[in-house]
């Protein structure tokens, strides 16, 4: 079995549909509203579980009701917790989340995550040597990212580093990742370039190899050379909150079978995720990928 260890965020999700996004100062009349189990990385470890996984994440809760709902969740989706910190005098993190005509509007507050130390990291340094691959993203302390791209490419365990929300980063250590996940707008943030710079061009640029998303188009990989493109799949869009979580996780389970393979596993996972409501709602099993990639020929 793939073993994935994921270093990042957990949050519960507040979800309201509405019609349209609203302006400032304006007040609209909502469609429905949910709470659902969110974060990157609580997202990326459980679309990682549901194809086929075992997984094991490193985060923080805090000690409040959300907190034990999320703990509980991430349990009974089989994701190992014994790297989540339950933190006394803090909340656990959340995400306002607007959902209106198939995009997504989101305010993050960290709060836990915010607490996320590189000495858990450290602490994780046995399982994460027997990793097949860890995924990091951006919703955590930048020196715990670096702390995770550091110690898995100590022990030549590929780190797929997720760069969202995007800034800047340090060229010395960002090439330490096996691969960046970015879409267009997170590469030229990332490399501190023109955002209007062509895509292409930045990837030949980029210290370590991308994978960069292009949502309904697919995915484009490469690693200095001519980047490859992989399309996308064809789907009605519901809710696309989730599906870079769900490429991302993708990738990194199915990376043994090969880059490319991987990434078309991945772009098919995404496609299948936004067809249902929420960010863990959506992500697909092991067996739904298979089957929607046998109909898609």
């Amino acid at each position: 079995m793939t073993r994935i260890v994921v270093v990042g965020s957990i949050n519960m999700d507040l979800v309201t549909q509405a019609p349209r996004f609203v302006g400032p100062g304006e007040t609209i009349l909502g469609d429905r509203f949910l709470t659902v189990p969110g974060g990157k990385g609580a997202n990326q470890a459980v679309a990682a579980a549901r194809l086929g996984a075992e997984v094991a994440l490193i985060g923080a809760l805090g000690r409040d009701a959300f907190g034990d709902q999320l703990h509980a969740g991430l349990a009974a989706e089989r994701v190992g917790l014994d790297h989540v910190t339950r933190l006394d005098g803090s909340a656990s993190g959340t995400a306002s989340i607007t959902v209106a005509g198939g995009e997504n509007q989101i305010i993050v507050v960290p709060a836990a995550n915010a607490r996320v130390a590189p000495a858990q990291v450290e602490a994780a340094q046995s399982l994460i040597g027997r990793a097949d691959a860890v995924l990091v993203q951006m919703e955590i302390p930048l020196e715990t990212v670096e702390a995770t791209v550091r110690l898995g490419h100590r022990l030549g365990v590929p780190v797929i580093l997720n760069p969202a929300p995007a800034q800047k980063l340090p060229i010395d250590w960002l090439q330490l990742a096996r691969y960046v996940t970015p879409n267009q707008h997170e590469l030229a943030i990332l490399l501190g370039a023109d955002l209007h710079e062509d895509f292409r061009d930045l990837m030949r640029r980029s210290p370590c190899p991308v994978v960069l998303t292009r949502g309904g188009e697919g995915a484009w990989y490469g690693d200095g050379g001519d980047p490859v493109h992989q399309h996308g799949f064809s789907v009605e869009v519901v809710d696309s909150t989730g599906a870079g979580d769900t490429f991302n996780a993708a990738l990194a389970v199915f990376l043994k079978d090969g880059l490319p393979e991987a990434v078309r596993k991945a772009c098919a996972a995404a496609a299948l995720s936004v067809t249902r409501l929420g960010a863990q709602g959506g992500m697909p099993s092991l067996g739904e990928v298979d089957a929607f990639l046998r109909q898609a020929g």
